[in-house]
Formats: C-alpha cells, structure tokens, sequence
C-alpha cells in the first residue's frame, strides 16, 4: 500500500489551472517550411480552423510528397479536427514511419486512440511520446501525454489496473504544470483504491468546496463514509447531491444502498425506478435482487435473479442467491439442483455448500448433506445450525453415536437461539441413550 504522503502530495491542490495544449497548427514555421508554400499556406488555413481549405492544400503537397512527416501530421491533425478518425489515425501512424522521433505524431496517435477506447494500442504511443524530446512544444503537451497515461493506469470497472503506475503518471504530468480540479479528483480515486481513505476524503472534500455539484466528488465521499458504516451522513450528502443532480445514476445507487443498509423501505422503490430506467444495468438489477430477498419477497427477488442467470448462468454468487430464495419458497428439489451446479462451479464457496447439505437434508438424502457439511468445514466453523444439519443427517442413517454427538454439539451451541429443534434434539437424544443402554 502505498503511504499516506504520497497521496497528500498527489491530492494538493495548487493555485493555477493547467495551461491548454497549442495545436500543431499554432508553432511559427521554420525557414524550410515556409519554402514548402504550400504546407505553410494550409498551416495559416489551420490556425482559422479552415479545415477543408487544409485538407486540399496538404493532399495536394502529399501527392508529390508522401513522406514528408510534417505535412502528414498537420494532414492527420485536419482529419482528427474532423472527427475523420480512421483517417487521423493512419496519416499519424504514416508521419510516424516518416520520422520515429516526432513527439507530436506519437501524443497524437496516443491521444486519439485512447479517445477510441483503444487502451491497448494507445498506452505504447504515449509511453514512446513521454520519452521522446517535444522540442518547441509546450510542456503543457507532455503533461497531457502523462495525464492520459495516469487514466489509461487506473484501475477501472473490469480492470485491475496499476494503482503506483497511475499515481506515477500522474506525478510526472505536476512536474510540468499545475494541477487541476480533474487531477485533484484522480488522485482522490488513486487514494481511494489503494485504501487511504483519509487522504482521498480531504480531497473530495476540497474539490467539493469549489464545485459543490461535482457528481464524481459527491459519488467518491459517498463511497468512502458507505465503507465506514457512516450510513446517516452519507445519505445527507448523497440526497444533497442528487437536489442538484436528480438523474445521476451512480448517485441514485449510492442513496438505495444506503437506505437498504439502514433497513429503510425507500431503497425499493429508488432501486425499482434506477432499474426501470435502465434495465440492462446488471449491478443495479443485482442490488434491487438483494434488497428484495432482505425484505423477505424471495418470488420478487427470484424475478430478476432469473434474468441475471440467463445472462451469466454459471455465475456463482447468482446461483446461490437463486438457490437460497428457492430455499424461503420451500422448492427444495429445485434448490438442491441449483446449489449442486453452484458447488461444481465454485467448489470453494462456502455457502453453496451450506445450501448444498439444507436442501439436501430437506429432499432426505443425508448421505449427500454430510458430503457437502464436510466440504464445508474446509472453509467456514461450525455454527448451531450445521451442528443440527449433522446430527439429524447421522441420525437418519442410523449411525447412533454420531448423531448423538452432534446433537450435544448443537445443544451447546443453540443457547436457546432454536427452541424447536431444541426440544427434537433433545427428544432424539432420549430415545438413542435409550437404544444404546438396551443394546449394552
């Protein structure tokens, strides 16, 4: 984990903004430029944003000169302003060709191919642009060429992501400018995700005292006092936030989780509105399940758990979840299927094995209930309802001494928690001393 200071120095805020990167268009031509008219007249067309005058001046120059690593940057440039992506891309990577060491064409194919998704193929370019010298360029260019490596690091939603990595990237890019609020905000996330909740606090808390509308602040302090069990204050601020911001989904989660979490029956019908509003959520359609299930509507709850299956049937953790709300239906045939499929899923999963040995013990196959309470132990320590679920299974096989042992354990353990099966214990208990003084 990575210290406490070095994320105080990532979350400083300091006092000017970052200066904007120059387009390509905005350096002075050097003495050979200007010869190449026709690059210089359409670099003049480019500063007023007069792309297609550009674009006829650089394909003509081109058609004479296609290497020429200027005129098939700015070229690149005209198509990337015109949102001609594919083309941008192919005119950067062929200036590129032309000259290896041209810092402009590497950022800008970096940058472009992040904007696309392309993380994969983006991170070389901007790691090859770092390393390279910018020359004339503002160093407000390279700073950019860090930022998007420090995004590019991050962990994210299905990527694990390089927490130091990105702290890393992020560090290089304040070397050269000042910070800004959406730096602040990553190195808030960064502190978050490696578990120094202090730090990233304070930096919510200061990008909220100049934005106090910023939904990625809101949601991120949120966060941090939802881990900490701070259920009444993270719900002050999250409805707070969503006064400014109704829409926001991420807020909306946040205010049904912690109303769920305080027992509050409002975190259905929030759930059921966010869930309504989009449908293929499947985190959301997860949480409305869970809330469902706790509120003691298992057919409600089995709805969506149905649909989340359809989707990802050997999830695990939703063939359990499925499998415990047949349980509260009292469908045990069908819940013994689902919990032997989830324990050939995930053979290490505790509570598949404890539903496995109930439904079990419930469709009378006790044999297969103390296979799965033997698998279980591996994982989890006996509890009085496991101590029951062994002695009833030993004692519906006959084995005597077993089940009397077990029933002591259960006895023991039970400490008035299960008068009904206290008094079956108890009942059993009777009857197999009795069978074993008549045997002696």
């Amino acid at each position: 984990m990575l210290g406490s200071a070095f994320f105080v120095l990532l979350a400083s805020i300091a006092s000017s903004a970052q200066a904007p990167a120059h387009s390509p268009a905005a350096k002075a031509p050097s003495a050979a430029d200007t010869r190449q008219s026709q690059v210089a007249d359409a670099e003049a067309s480019i500063v007023k944003s007069d792309w297609k005058s550009a674009q006829a001046k650089l394909e003509s120059w081109l058609a004479t000169h296609p290497a020429d690593p200027r005129a098939l940057f700015d070229a690149g440039y005209v198509a990337d302003a015109q949102n001609r992506l594919d083309d941008a891309a192919g005119l950067y990577r062929r200036a590129i060709e032309a000259n290896p060491k041209s810092f402009e064409a590497h950022l800008s194919l970096g940058l472009l191919l992040a904007r696309q998704g392309k993380t994969e193929e983006a991170r070389p370019e901007l790691v090859t642009s770092v390393q390279l010298d910018s020359g004339d360029s503002d160093s407000a260019m390279k700073a950019r060429a860090w930022r998007a490596l420090a995004q590019i690091d991050r962990p994210r939603p299905g990527s694990p992501g390089d927490t130091v990595q990105a702290s890393n990237d992020l560090l290089e890019a304040l070397k050269l400018t000042p910070e800004t609020p959406e730096d602040t905000l990553l190195a808030a996330n960064l502190a978050d995700d490696a578990g120094e909740y202090d730090v990233a606090e304070k930096a919510y808390r200061r990008i909220l005292a100049a934005d106090p509308k910023s939904a990625a602040a809101n949601a991120g302090l949120a966060h941090i006092l939802i881990l900490r069990k701070q259920f009444p204050e993270a719900e002050t601020l999250v409805r707070a936030a969503l006064d400014k911001l109704p829409d926001d989904p991420a807020l909306t989660a946040q205010l049904a989780a912690v109303l769920a979490a305080q027992d509050k029956a409002e975190a259905i019908p929030v759930l059921q509105r966010l869930h309504d509003a989009h449908p293929g959520d499947a985190a959301v359609t997860r949480m409305l399940a869970e809330v469902l299930a706790e509120s003691g509507d298992a057919s409600g709850s089995d709805h969506y758990y149905a649909g989340l299956l359809a989707a990802s049937p050997n999830d695990p953790v939703l063939l359990i979840a499925h499998g415990q709300n047949l349980i509260r239906q009292l469908k045990y045939e069908e819940a013994f299927a689902v919990f032997d499929k989830a324990t050939q899923v995930d053979p290490a999963d505790a509570d598949g094995w404890s539903g496995l040995a109930f439904s079990a013990s419930k469709t009378r196959q006790p044999a297969v209930a103390i296979h799965a309470l033997t698998m279980r132990s591996k994982f989890l320590p006996e509890v009085a309802s496991t101590y029951f679920l062994w002695a009833i299974s030993y004692d519906a096989l006959h084995r005597n001494a077993e089940a009397a042992t077990y029933y002591h354990h259960f006895l023991d353990a039970s400490a008035g928690k299960f008068p009904d099966q206290e008094w079956q214990a108890r009942q059993r208990l009777i009857l197999l001393e009795k069978k074993s003084g008549d045997r002696r």
